[in-house]
């Protein structure tokens, strides 16, 4: 069960792409590199936010707004600060965003093992729309295609 602690969301910024490439390094087998975050930090329609706590950065959403459509890149925390709300933020304040914006929906990809981030998906509304097959490499894996209606 997710404890709630106190944690803020913003827009992500330049400053804070290192910090973010050390969260990509961590928890993905294939990692941005920080060109790439800031490539696409600086990109039209992008929506980056990180979620900190006590000023450190422990998670971010990444997304692209295109028309009236809104895709996830990825999302992260830190594995030692999941558990504690963060991605739960880092969803919601996106959604919101994505509201404001006249979005009719939000879509992701995630590894079908990835029953955590499946279940939060789940909880937050999204629904399983579709398979990916042999999406993700490093382990070679299918990803669900989850979408939450506006």
């Amino acid at each position: 069960m997710e404890k709630e602690f106190d944690i803020v969301v913003s827009k992500m910024t330049a400053k804070d792409v290192p910090f973010v490439a050390l969260i990509e390094k961590e928890c993905f087998s294939t990692p941005w590199s920080e060109n790439s975050l800031l490539e696409s930090l600086e990109t039209e329609g992008s929506l980056f936010l990180c979620a900190r706590l006590n000023g450190n950065i422990i998670g971010y959403i990444g997304a692209t707004i295109v028309l009236d459509e809104a895709y996830v890149s990825n999302i992260a925390v830190t594995e030692n600060m999941r558990r504690m709300g963060a991605a739960t933020q880092l969803l919601c304040e996106c959604e919101s965003i994505c509201r404001e914006k006249r979005c009719t929906f939000l879509t992701l990809e995630v590894r079908k093992s990835n029953f955590g981030a499946v279940a939060l998906y789940q909880k937050k509304g999204f629904h399983i729309v579709g398979e990916r097959k042999n999406f993700y490499s490093d382990p070679c894996e299918n990803a669900l295609l989850m979408t939450k209606y506006f």
